[in-house]
């Protein structure tokens, strides 16, 4: 095995070179795939918040929710990844994802089914492939893999990772789980992970496409990241299928962070039209016109699952607040900087408010006919 050695760390020659893993066909260019509709653009992830009171109603209530969810035609139901309960920003604690999707996929046939983002470097790699490749099996090949660095401190203390590492781990965990779930048999010696002579069962015909979470977001001293997109990710978007910009990415972040990325794709030789770029974000629906009103109502619901360290003024300008209107308004100007489908996050966990999604909002938003412009933006 060959090595090589990057600021200071020594990685396999597979991992320096980028061919652990390359992107697959993305699901927006495949040949044969009916054309996206509105609703089929929108996914909801799965109400996997969990309050003390809560019990076994709440199990069932899950499986209600992504019934409705693909009754209604949404194109996807999504799971966020959170190992501990972060105080800091969430007030309730998160299932988690991979086995929540377990359970999803035997009451649904079609819907989409992800995680926004599964945290990488707190997991091993082949218990990840295998974990993987049983939920793609069993969901009849409907998963995609949302990754991400993740955030919390404490997640990466309570798994023995050091925060330092988790963008070499994550980089060196894709490199041994994305071949394997492509049914290759994997040898790789790394800095952080080693296998030998591994492959996995079953078996996945097209494995599930690797969507990057990351980017800018809005600069707040109560942000966790530094607000910036770093050039690591961009690397791993540009050997991936998608890219999922942060939920507190304003709309002229995303468009100045995918202007910098078309550039580097086109440095690099990749086709931008290959990529989805797909948004995360939260939106509590109230029928109201009233701002005032609506906003009362909204806040009182986001505080149900978040905490009110950020304040009003910062959910208010990264999340989706105010009358249908107006969240409309918010949705379009995500699209017009480039986003070409959403996942939103309900703040409860009844499924009326899908109906008000579908009913109010979703139908109001136009995409291009052909996709946004692929041709990074000028410069000043």
């Amino acid at each position: 095995m060959w090595f090589c050695s990057l600021q200071g760390v020594t990685f396999s020659l597979a991992h320096c070179s980028g061919q652990g893993y390359r992107p697959r066909q993305s699901f927006v260019a495949e040949s044969g795939r009916s054309p996206l509709t509105n609703l089929s653009r929108f996914g909801v992830f799965l109400p996997s918040f969990i309050w003390d009171e809560d019990g076994a109603e709440r199990a069932r209530g899950i499986v209600d929710f992504a019934r409705e969810a693909e009754s209604l035609g949404f194109g996807s139901i999504f799971a966020t990844d959170h190992l501990l309960t972060a105080r800091r920003l969430y007030s309730v604690s998160f299932l988690e994802p991979l086995t929540t999707l377990s359970l999803v996929a035997g009451v649904t046939d079609r819907i989409m089914l992800g995680t926004s983002v599964l945290v990488v470097p707190i997991r091993e790699p082949v218990l990840l492939a295998k974990q993987i490749a049983t939920l793609h099996f069993l969901s009849g090949g409907r998963f995609v893999l949302g990754a991400g660095i993740g955030w919390y401190p404490k997640e990466y203390e309570a798994t023995g990772v050091s925060k330092s590492e988790r963008g070499a781990r994550t980089d060196e965990i894709l490199d041994i789980v994305l071949p394997l779930l492509e049914g290759e048999r994997v040898t790789y010696e790394g800095h952080y992970y080693s296998v030998d002579d591994v492959e996995i069962e079953p078996g996945t015909k097209d494995r599930p496409e690797l969507w990057i979470g990351g980017g800018s977001q809005l600069a707040d001293p109560a942000s966790p990241e530094a607000p910036r997109f770093a050039d690591a990710v961009k690397r791993r978007i540009l050997r991936s299928e998608g890219w999922i910009p942060r939920p507190t990415s304003p709309p002229e972040d995303i468009r100045r962070d995918r202007g910098d990325l078309l550039e580097y794709f086109a440095a690099n030789g990749r086709d931008p039209r290959t990529l989805t770029v797909a948004h995360e974000n939260f939106m509590h629906f109230v029928g109201t016109q009233d701002p005032l009103a609506a906003r009362r109502e909204q806040h009182d619901a986001f505080l149900r699952v978040m905490s009110g360290e950020r304040g009003p003024q910062y959910l208010e300008r990264v999340y989706l607040l105010g009358t249908p209107d107006e969240i409309v308004a918010s949705l379009q100007a995500r699209i017009d900087a480039g986003v070409q489908r959403f996942m939103i996050h309900t703040m409860t966990p009844h499924p009326a408010q899908l109906e008000q999604w579908v009913a109010h909002i979703v139908p109001n938003v136009r995409f291009p006919a052909e996709g946004p412009d692929q041709s990074p933006p000028a410069r000043p």
